[in-house]
């Protein structure tokens, strides 16, 4: 996989459970504030599901040009979700027709309300904002989806087909449909299956430019990326093959063959780890890291917000660099840090990042 040239990152809007905003989503993970509770959905025992679900009364309601839409209830709450996640990542520098590479969930048959690229006007609608549509896509590739969208976004800049690019990526688990199919499979986390994840929601967008392209005077570079690795699992959890975590393996070789390691300053501090509550996924992680080892400090530190928000599905990916570039520009972690994440299916994609000036 070649490398990109030099991208920064210049906005981070995220929409969570634990926050509204960025800084606030940054400060409850760093805390260890969760926001986990029983909902008014029930399991297949009659307990009440425990999800990660923002505060409806705290969600900006739907805007009028929406409200005589019919949109289904899904449609509704991932608006909610991702407006006020776009309108914060929407910066002077997105005034431009950017495009808008946006991570939606996998599909699947048991959804009542499946999305697809509809939303992308529907957000542009709810926040009040213009992109270039004719050049954004949707990405339906559940929790990795975020980290395949900056890579393609990348390449847009590299090719000079965009200065600047907004990627994005909103999801919720509150589905009735798809709810009861992850029960049905023991996937959820209850009192009867430890071994599950608390379904969740969230939005994420970054706005990421070409290093020091357009950059007015006074705005913030949050944090450089020095790369993007992707891998495909064909073991992955829906598949009949063989688990041996190979998928996310490759996408570890893929980044650090692209970005050689010069020096032990360059060796990773921290990781943004996509484990949800499901050790399916620890396996993966487990053969990556030693795989790769020689590229972690001896002392690194693991973040897995999941721990306080629940599983946000196609977000988490996004959820988690947003944090890691909002953390290096405040100074709270060192360069570089790595974010990794899975989908259920095949798609596997790491990130690497860095403060800048370092």
């Amino acid at each position: 996989m070649p490398r990109h040239s030099p991208a920064e990152i210049r906005a981070i809007g995220i929409v969570t459970p634990v926050g509204l905003s960025a800084p606030q989503t940054a400060a409850s993970v760093r805390t260890g504030i969760g926001r986990l509770s029983e909902s008014y959905i029930s399991d297949r025992f009659g307990d009440p599901l425990i999800m990660g679900l923002a505060d409806d009364e705290q969600l900006p309601p739907l805007v009028e040009a929406l409200e005589d839409r019919r949109l289904s209830t899904r449609h509704q709450r991932l608006a909610r979700l991702g407006g006020p996640a776009l309108v914060e990542a929407f910066t002077e520098l997105a005034n431009q027709p950017v495009p808008l590479l946006l991570g939606i969930a996998e599909p699947r048959s048991e959804a009542r309300h499946p999305v697809g690229t509809e939303l992308l006007e529907i957000l542009s609608t709810q926040a009040g904002r213009k992109f270039d549509l004719s050049r954004s896509r949707t990405y339906p590739l559940g929790r990795a989806a975020g980290l395949v969208a900056l890579d393609d976004a990348l390449t847009l800049i590299d090719r000079r087909e965009a200065e600047s690019v907004l990627v994005g990526a909103v999801d919720s688990y509150l589905d009735t449909g798809l709810l009861e199919a992850l029960d049905r499979e023991g996937r959820l986390k209850t009192g009867a299956i430890p071994d599950g994840f608390v379904p969740g929601e969230g939005a994420a967008f970054v706005l990421v430019a070409a290093a020091g392209a357009g950059r007015p005077q006074r705005s913030e570079c949050l944090a450089r990326i020095s790369g993007i690795g992707r891998g495909r699992e064909t073991g992955h959890i829906y598949s009949r093959e063989s688990h041996r975590g190979e998928g996310l393996a490759a996408a570890f070789r893929a980044l650090f063959d692209a970005v050689p390691l010069e020096g032990p300053a360059d060796r990773i501090e921290c990781v943004y780890s996509g484990l949800n509550g499901e050790s399916f996924w620890a396996k993966e992680w487990g053969v990556a890291q030693i795989r790769s080892a020689d590229r972690f400090r001896e002392k690194f530190h693991v973040e897995h917000p999941a721990d306080c928000m629940g599983d946000p599905g196609a977000a988490l990916g996004l959820v988690m660099l947003g944090l890691a570039a909002f953390d290096l520009a405040r100074g709270r972690r060192h360069s570089p840090c790595l974010v990794w994440c899975a989908s259920d299916r095949e798609e596997r994609a790491i990130a690497l990042l860095s403060r800048v000036g370092e």
